[in-house]
């Protein structure tokens, strides 16, 4: 298939009262018009995409809506300056699959200052391997680098969520940079391949998920969240003196059911990071932090690669906890 000929892409549309997500053959007179046209390699899979395609949450904001958050192509027509045929091209957040046409689809038409270039160290497949979740990994594991208080080789990193996208990137981040890492993890069966990321202990997701006193015996020097509500609660509640938690997800709610003595008598940070509306030179530091110290060898390791048609059943499996590690999305 070609542009004129038409392409497949992931399309959300309201049937019957309910959302529901399906592949279709769009044509160039389908695209949003926008700056940019991107003929795309590759997407990812996020959790934020099983929510989107599911349509429990609305988070497709205008229907029909393409699906996905991420995407790596290559430019086929710019109409700005900065931008020309032959690009490398990759886009994380800026509203897609919200409020902007998304990466499951084979050609988009973007907004130029959505755009980033493909960082050097990375092959668009690489780059989707990481996706939204890897990026936003960095971004938390930078905020908490900038805090100050958390020493590699000090202390110990609690990473929640640990066998999602974002999870298993965090700990392989963590791990390189030399900080002794443990993973919140309900699955057992997954230990050993934390491990192998770099993963240097584990605690049962159930230890985390029930109500909690909101202070309690300190452990962790800082800790990155992806889970939110009692979780989040109680890693603030065990967290030392001083300590931060970068928090970026809502996998078990977006409630927060603790009180202010964890940051008044102990002076935490919870540090709020958002991934979708970053500026350029927050997202140009997080790819950077990526490719100086990201393990190609790790990342290969925790990835799978499946294609477009896919993506329906593999939303339903993230939602339910059933995937491990980044998924690529073949396009195509």
């Amino acid at each position: 298939m070609t542009i004129d000929k038409g392409f497949p892409a992931l399309v959300i549309r309201e049937a019957g009262g309910k959302r529901q997500a399906g592949l279709e053959t769009l044509t160039r007179a389908d695209l949003p018009a926008n700056d940019v046209l991107v003929e795309i390699s590759h997407s990812s899979l996020n959790y934020k995409d099983g929510l989107a395609i599911a349509g429990t949450i609305p988070i497709a904001r205008r229907l029909p809506m393409v699906a996905g958050i991420d995407l790596a192509g290559v430019v086929v027509e710019s109409g700005v300056a900065g931008w020309k045929a032959g690009d490398q091209v990759l886009v994380n957040g800026w509203g897609l699959s919200e409020t902007e046409w998304g990466g499951y689809s084979r050609y988009q038409s973007i907004k130029a200052a959505h755009l980033t270039r493909l960082p050097a160290g990375f092959s668009p497949a690489e780059a989707m391997a990481i996706g939204t979740a890897g990026y936003t990994a960095a971004l938390c594991a930078i905020a908490l680098e900038d805090w100050g208080k958390i020493t590699p080789g000090e202390g110990e990193v609690l990473v929640t969520g640990a066998a999602g996208g974002v999870g298993t990137v965090a700990i392989a981040l963590l791990a390189r940079r030399g900080y002794r890492v443990i993973a919140a993890t309900g699955r057992e069966s997954q230990h050993g391949f934390l491990e192998s990321l770099g993963a240097k202990g584990f605690v049962a997701r159930a230890d985390l998920a029930e109500a909690g006193r909101p202070l309690q015996a300190e452990r962790w020097s800082g800790a990155l969240d992806a889970v939110g509500s009692h979780t989040l609660a109680n890693v603030l509640a065990q967290t030392v003196y001083g300590g931060a938690v970068a928090a970026c997800g809502l996998a078990q709610g977006m409630d927060l059911p603790s009180s202010v003595m964890p940051f008044i008598l102990r002076g935490l940070a919870l540090l709020g990071v958002d991934s979708v509306m970053a500026p350029q030179a927050k997202r140009d530091r997080a790819w950077d932090y990526l490719d100086r110290h990201l393990d190609r060898g790790l990342l290969a390791a925790l990835t799978t690669t499946a294609p477009l048609a896919d993506v329906p059943k593999l939303a339903e499996a993230i939602l339910k906890g059933e995937t491990r590690g980044r998924y690529v999305i073949e396009i195509g």
